[in-house]
Formats: C-alpha cells, structure tokens, sequence
C-alpha cells in the first residue's frame, strides 16, 4: 500500500534523522504498562520496628513486603494486601488476593460470583521465623483499632464451603417493583453470611460463629458486636444480634427474632452497644426501626427509642441508615431520624401511567440533580441524640438544620447549618449561602448565629466556638459558646487569608485552618506560605507560629497529621510539617514543637528540603520513627525509613528496576517572557539520551499551573486521556508543561500568550523542530487545543480531549455526574467569563473555537465520550462536524458509555496507542494507521481497531 502523509508541511529530510536515531536504552513501548509498579498501603507498627508495603503493578500480582528496621530482614508475602499491624506490634494480618490469571479465566469463562475466585487470610507473627499462616476463603476481616494491654484477636468472615452453602441456602423474597428498593436484608435472606472466625493471635484459640454477616469490635477489642442470620432450613434459629467477649470467650445474645439489624455500634470499651431492628418484613410496604441500647448490666437490649418516642417529631421515624456513634464518656448515644415516607400506590398499574419528569422554577435543585441524589435524598436522616442516664431522646437536626456537627469531646453545643432557601442559586453560583445555629445537645435549644454566609463553617474540637470563613469579607470568624460574643480573628494578621494567586472571576479560597489545640486554647490558620496561632476570644495578638520563615523562604507550610486519633494539636510532642518552595520546587519536611501552655515557642527545624516530591509520611505511635515515599522524576518513588535523619534515610523498597534499561528522560524548570510580557515558567522534559546537537519534536501539554510537579514522578501508563509524558519523553520528544495565569473574560487569550509565546521562545533552540510542534490537553486543557488551532498555525498536530468548542451551548448544558447545570462554570470557575451569556455574548462567542474554525489548518483529533458527565459529548460533535464540514482533517473517538476521564483500562491502552500513531505521523513522518487514513467503518466495529499502518 502507498504511504499516506496526512499533515501539512512534513516532507523533508529532517524527518529522517528520527528513523536514524539509535539510543543506547531501549525507548519506552506499551507492553511495559502492566509490570509498572507504584507503592500501595504502607503501615508502620505503634513499636517503630517493623514496616509493611505493597508494591503493586499496573496489572498483576502485588506483593507485600514486610521489613524487619531493627534487623533489616525482608518477608515478601505474594499478592499480600490490606495489612494491619496489631496494637502490641507483634503481629501482621493481611488479605491475600487470588491469582490475576485466575480471576482473569474466571471472567473469561463468565463465572458467577460464588464460583470466582476467593482472597485469603495471612497470619504473621513479627520477628519470628515462622511461616505465615493462611486461612481460605475469606470475605472480609477486622482486627481492633486500639487493643493496647487487651488480648490481640482478629476476626474474620469465612465463606462457607460450597456443600454447606447449598444447604443453608435460604429463600429469596418475591422482587417487588419498589422506588425505594434498598440493601436491607429479607429477614437475613439477602444477606451474605458465612461462619465468623474469632483468633486470639497469641494463644492461637480460634472460635466459629455461624452465619455470621455484620460484625464489629469496640475500639480497644475487648468486644466483638455480630449480627447472624437465620438459617431458613433449621425452624429454631433466628436472626440475632450477639456480643462477643474476647477474654472469655462467651457470647451474649441481645436481641433476637427481628427481621433484619443494622448499624451496629460498641463503646469505645465495649460495655455498651446499640443497634437498629425491625421486625416488619421485607415485603412490606413500609418498614419501622427502633434503636436498641445494651449496658453491660443488661440481660439483653431495650428499645430507647421509635416513632412514638417522646422527642421523636411527629410523623418521623427512626432512620436505618444513620450511624450511631457514642460519645467518649458513653453518656450520649447519636442516631439518625426522618419523616416517614409516603408508600406507594401498589393499585396502580405501571404501563398505564406517564413517566415524566417534572421541571418547576421554584424547585431547590434542577431535576438532574434531584434524580442523580434522589437515593441520597430517600436515605438522608437528621441527627438525634439518646442521653443514656436521663433514658431521654432529642431531636437535634431537622430541614432547617440538616446537617448537625458533634463533638467527640462531650460538648453541650453541637453546629446545625442549612442553605434551605438559599439553593436555586447554586445554578449560576457553584455554592449556596448557608444559615448557622448552636445546638444545645441536652435539650435540642437552638440559636441562630450567623445568616446567608457565604462561606463555610466548623465547630471546634471540644466544642468551645463555632469558626467560619467569610469569602465577601475575606475573614475569619469566631463564636464564644458560652458567651455569645462573635469575633473576627484574622483581622491583625498582616497578610491575606485567601488565595493571593487566585485568577477566577469569584471571591478566592481561604488557604484554610491547619488545627486546634487541645482544649480549643489556639486556632491555628494558613496563610500563602506561614501559620499563625490565633487565640479565639482575641485576647492575645496571633502570632506568626512559623516565625514569618515561610515567606521570607518562599516557602509553604503545611501541617501534617500524623496520629489520626487526635483531631488537636496537643501540649506534647513534635509537629511535622509539609514544606515546599516555590522559586526551586523543592519539597520537604520540617519539624517544629508542639505549642507549650506558657506560650513560648519552640525552634523551627529543617528535617529535608530539597529536589525531591514526597508522600504518605506516617509515624510510629510509640516512637520517633517515620516511613514515607520518596521519588522524582528521574526516580521510581519508593518507601524509606529514619528515626529522624530524612536526608540519610533508609531505603526499603526497590521499584521499577527494569527502568533502567529505557532510555528515560529529565525534568527542568524553564523560563521565558509571554507576549504581554510576564515572567512565565513551565518543566521541560528532555529525553535521558538528549543530544543538543540534534532536533527533537516537541508536544506541549497543558491545563493550568502544573511547575508545583516539577519533581513528581511521571510512571509511564495509559492515561484517562492526558499526555503519557515518560512515554513520549522515551521515545524521542521534547514534552513542555507551561503554567499559565488566565485574565477573567479572555481565557482563550490568556491561553494563547503563555502557550504560543512559550512554543515561539523554545522554536528558537537550536535543539527543537519549530516545524514539528504539537500540543495536547483534556478537559479544560482539551477546550484550550481546540481555542489555539484556531489562532495559530504554529503547530503540527493537536489532540483535545473532551473540549467544551461552542461556550453558548456549553453554558446551559447539564454536567450529567452531578446533574447540576454548567452555568457557574462560566460565570464563576474555571471557564472564567465572568459574566452571564446574555450580559457579554461577545465574550462567549470570541472564547468559542467554534465561531473561528474556518481558520483552522492544524490536523485535530478529537475525544468525546457518550457517557461524559462533566462536559456534554455534543461539544465534541459540535467541533468535529465543523471542521468536516470545512473540509478540515479531523478525527474523533467516542469510547463508548465511558466518562469524561477514561476508566476502563482497555480504553486507555487503546487511546494511547493512537495518540502514539497520530503525533508519530505528524510530527515524525511516521507511517499514518488506517483509522487515520479511511477510518474503520461501523460494520466492521470490533473486528477491526484500525491500528495497522498504511504504507
């Protein structure tokens, strides 16, 4: 066949100094994408001495390593996931999945869910040299949060063997044509049960519970709630709640013969217990749960409440799909309430009614939005409390007050807010403005505070103030619980609270609180780069906590929790903070003292700051020793350990060794002057194997700010739809990344000063082919391809991914995953008008690549996807059957009920390897593949994908 050259401007013996290139490594190709590897769950025991990590490919077996840091001997245990380390540190549970192939034969084959294959259990005991002990097949398993000094046990839900299942098979209910259908199980016959296994990891004592479904152990393990379900085949036995008591290893029934038990909830010490049940039967119309509260001293559970209780409203119920939680004295138990639903009309006769959705001015959300949260909404429930020594229930949240704040520091106050009222504007806004009120827990009292903020609120951690951020006035707020007294806390602080970079046509961001101290004595708050200790009754000036470092360094500061229980900073310890900077990119770690009760301050102490990125920083809780990853660009990130040298830390994992043999690339910071003359900075990637004497093509790839990455690592993977940068990188390209800051009302232009200007200051290296350039983006960075072909024909080849091209239509379109309308987009967020569409038309239609494609001379490829929820897939047609009809070369890919970011594996593999076809073409010379060319007809849609080149 004859070669096909589909670009302009691409015959010439430049082209042919690519096919010549032989590098020493081999490029990157897509057979390498499976066998990547990325750091998964990472744990380090409460002792500091061992550490565990899964090393997981893109597509495989993961393994699970376990590293002795005293010893410095490994256990690698395959496929291993999920682990836990018990609170004594003395053991490692773990699931342990099926192999890949396995699963992979089983889909295949169209196995059913009973058949597939099943995850096991792994038992290691820490320090030993014992095999591990594995236990199959598993469902799921639970080890105790916190069973410091209390027996370490870990419980696990068995699948029973295929003979015993067929025999304990129970009866499904009839389906029933119900709106309101949900996972609630028919008298335990829907439920997924099997036997419970309860070990004591020391002694090795295992005990059986049979058709077992939930479970739960209080926080420190002493207990163990299970709800077991009723074996249909044996006319004694009943669905029931029991308590488990680990020491003993006796049970306790609570409760038994009702039709179905959710939420199961212990005390942090496991005397006290509570759940929901019904025993309406799964078809009934309308079922009702009453909340059951066990002590200790009880024989069996009571009903504390139900739809006739004094404090319930008339007309509720109590809500199955609430939590229930105890507060940490065990005082107080929260539950969920809601008014009980109309039942429907079983006399009606469905083929005979009108299925129609019902679109009203006044409604509070459009009726996407209502239809994508309708469950939600069926299921939402409004927080009530059970004060246990009054035997008393109040209600504390209601529609004026759906959502209710609490304390786990057993406050009397609680926050309620609601935007009712407030809620059509959310169209053209993107927020709600929202209405405050103290809650007194104890008697359900409230008092509004605060009306129509635009902003959002908190309650302290032991529930001493209510704090908000005022985004008009551009504040922080608090209020004094006890006294009444409002306070705005940030107004002596010399430096903006709020995003000073922002360049949205809407008021910024706040930069955030950091934390509380213990007792809510000090609230700590984020400027851009430093934080400040601010006391909330203003009685003392806040005080720059970081010592004004972070901008005179230009660094920013963040905190960094490190023990997840404590929801304060307290009077103890050290405090790890996140530190990066902004002229070098570098990031790093700091450490600082935590605040003392006198007030004096500690000194702030470099720990690494350098060309690095860093995550998952976790810390032993009974040591000072860290685990966290490590990596860059030119590194495989991997897991270290230190006991407080960051800069000496001890490697433990070894990624990605394979990368070695492929010639890989460099990441650099590089600077230039736009058109309007601001300083601009973007990374340039470079291949490892880069020659300065040579010219390479370049691909600019773009959304907004990405420099703040100039030291992630970029493992090469088929992508949602973004540039596989290590990919192209490998294989002989340039890959340029600008930033860009955008002006309100141009966002096309703004683009076009950053990227072209960028693209014009590179073009005059001797090492770039300014006659091979192209550009690619997805969603917003899609839409800005789309605007620049339009502008310029500086470039070669430009690939859009879910583009919005016509901004009027766009603007009223409907984002489909949300079901909200896409108007605030354009009048406050990131499509950054500024303006509605009949105040400045101009603007929409100038910032549409639309009304400008005759201009268009650049070769576009084009993905619109028909399940694309965030931008409707008709902008993409919009654009495509423009350009065909100009007669312009145009491509497009619609991945068939995908969203706006490819999910299914398959796909991204797929839409890599075009991407690879189309830019090798066009800015290499490179054969052109047939779906290119003549494309693949409908007829021949899954036979042929149209990859095979044309020569």
């Amino acid at each position: 066949m004859r070669k096909v050259l589909l670009g302009a401007a691409l015959i010439g013996t430049s082209l042919l100094s690519y096919a010549q290139q032989q590098p020493a490594k081999k490029p990157l190709d897509h057979s390498v994408y499976d066998g990547w590897q990325s750091i998964g769950t990472k744990v380090i025991s409460p002792n500091g001495q061992f550490a565990a990590y899964v090393i997981t490919p893109q597509e495989g077996d993961a393994d699970l390593v376990i590293h002795d840091l005293k010893t410095g001997q490994a256990l690698t245990i395959p496929r291993g996931n999920s682990p836990y380390i018990s609170a004594d540190s003395r053991y490692l549970v773990c699931s342990v999945k099926p192999l890949f192939r396995d699963v992979r034969q089983a889909k295949i084959k169209k196995k059913k869910a009973a058949e597939m294959p099943k995850d096991s259990l792994a038992i290691v005991a820490l320090g030993q040299n014992t095999p591990p002990l594995k236990f199959a097949p598993v469902k799921s398993f639970k080890i105790p949060e916190n069973a410091v000094g209390n027996i370490p046990v870990v419980a696990w839900l068995q699948e029973i063997p295929a003979n015993d299942s067929a025999k304990n098979k129970t009866h499904k209910p009839a389906a029933t044509d119900s709106d309101r259908d949900d996972d609630d199980k028919a008298g335990g016959a829907s439920a997924e049960s099997g036997m419970l296994i309860i070990r004591q990891l020391i002694s090795g004592r295992q005990d059986t519970i049979r058709n077992a479904s939930e479970y739960v152990f209080n926080k420190e393990g002493q207990y163990l709630l299970v709800e077991t379900i009723a074996n249909k085949k044996d006319s004694l036995s009943k669905t029931s709640v029991l308590r488990w008591n680990v020491a003993k290893n006796t049970a306790d029934i609570l409760s038994t013969g009702m039709s179905d038990y959710k939420q199961l909830a212990l005390a942090k010490n496991g005397e006290q217990a509570a759940f929901v049940a019904t025993s309406d039967s799964a078809k009934a119309l309308q079922q009702f749960y009453k909340l059951y509260y066990f002590d200790s001293k009880f024989d069996s559970a009571k009903v504390v409440a139900d739809r006739n209780t004094n404090g319930i409203p008339a007309r509720w119920t109590i809500n199955p799909n609430s939590s229930l939680n105890f507060s940490n004295n065990g005082k107080r138990l929260f539950f969920g309430t809601s008014p009980i639903l109309p039942v429907k009309d079983t006399n009606i006769v469905e083929f005979e009614v009108a299925k129609v959705d019902i679109w009203n001015y006044q409604d509070d959300y459009l009726q996407p939005m209502q239809l994508k949260n309708a469950d939600r909404e069926l299921k939402r429930s409004y927080a009530a409390v059970y004060h246990i020594p009054a035997n008393k229930v109040i209600q504390l949240g209601d529609q004026d007050a759906e959502n209710v704040i609490t304390t786990n520091e057993d406050s009397p106050y609680a926050l309620g807010y609601s935007d009712k009222g407030e809620r059509i504007a959310l169209q053209w806004t993107g927020r709600t403005l929202k209405t405050a009120y103290l809650i007194n827990v104890n008697d359900g009292s409230r008092k509004k505070i605060k009306e129509k903020l635009n902003g959002y609120f908190s309650l302290s951690p032991f529930g001493k103030y209510i704090v908000w951020y005022d985004l008009d006035n551009k504040h922080y707020f608090t209020y004094n619980n006890t006294t009444g007294a409002t306070l705005n806390i940030s107004e002596k602080i010399p430096y903006k609270m709020y995003d000073e970079e922002d360049d949205h046509p809407d008021v910024p961001e706040a930069y955030g609180i950091a934390a509380w101290l213990q007792n809510d004595d000090k609230i700590f708050l984020y400027d851009r780069y430093d934080i400040w200790a601010v006391d909330p009754d203003g009685k003392t000036a806040p005080v720059n906590y970081t010592d004004g470092t972070g901008r005179k360094e230009k660094i920013t500061f963040r905190y960094v929790q490190l023990d997840k229980e404590h929801r304060y900073l307290p009077y103890s310890g050290n405090i790890i903070l996140s530190a990066y900077q902004e002229p070098t990119k570098y990031n790093g770690f700091y450490q600082y003292a935590a605040p003392r009760k006198d007030g004096k301050k500690g000194t702030l102490k470099q720990l690494v700051l350098g060309p690095w990125s860093f995550a998952d920083l976790q810390k032993a809780k009974l040591g000072q020793v860290y685990i966290f990853n490590k990596g860059r660009y030119e590194i495989s990130p991997d897991v270290y350990s230190t006991t407080g040298d960051f800069v000496q830390a001890t490697q433990l994992s070894h990624t990605n060794p394979q990368q070695k043999d492929y010639n890989w690339g460099t990441a650099e910071l590089y600077k230039w002057k736009t058109f309007t003359g601001k300083a601009a900075e973007g990374i340039l990637y470079k291949p490892e194997d880069f020659d300065s004497t040579k010219k390479y093509p370049v691909i600019f790839y773009f959304y907004e700010k990405l420099t703040d990455g100039l030291y992630n690592y970029q493992a090469p993977a088929p992508t949602p739809s973004r540039l596989n940068i290590s990919f192209f990188v490998s294989r002989g390209y340039l890959v340029f990344a600008p930033d860009i800051t955008y002006e309100n009302g141009y966002p096309g232009k703004s683009a076009y000063d950053y990227i072209v200007s960028a693209a014009e200051d590179l073009a005059k290296r001797q090492w770039v082919d300014g006659q091979h350039m192209g550009i690619q983006g997805q969603s917003w960075g899609g839409y800005q391809v789309a605007y620049l072909v339009t502008q310029t024909n500086l470039f070669a080849a430009a690939w859009a991914g879910a583009p919005v091209a016509n901004m009027t239509s766009a603007y009223g379109g409907i984002r489909w995953e949300s079901g909200m309308n896409r108007q605030f987009q354009y009048e406050h967020s990131q499509s950054r008008i500024g303006a509605t569409l009949w105040d400045k038309p101009e603007l929409y239609i100038e910032n549409s690549p639309l009304f400008n494609l005759p201009k268009v001379t650049t070769p576009l490829a084009i993905m619109a996807n028909d399940a694309d929820g965030a931008v409707p897939w008709y902008q993409g047609i919009e654009l495509f059957t423009g350009l065909r009809r100009l007669g312009k070369q145009v491509w497009m890919l619609n991945y068939n009920n995908e969203a706006h970011n490819l999910m299914l594996r398959q796909n991204r593999k797929d839409i890599q390897r075009r991407e690879q076809q189309f830019f090798d073409h066009l800015l290499k010379g490179e054969p052109a593949p047939q779906w290119m060319v003549t494309g693949v007809p409908a007829t021949e849609k899954g036979i042929n994908w149209g990859w095979d080149l044309v020569k």
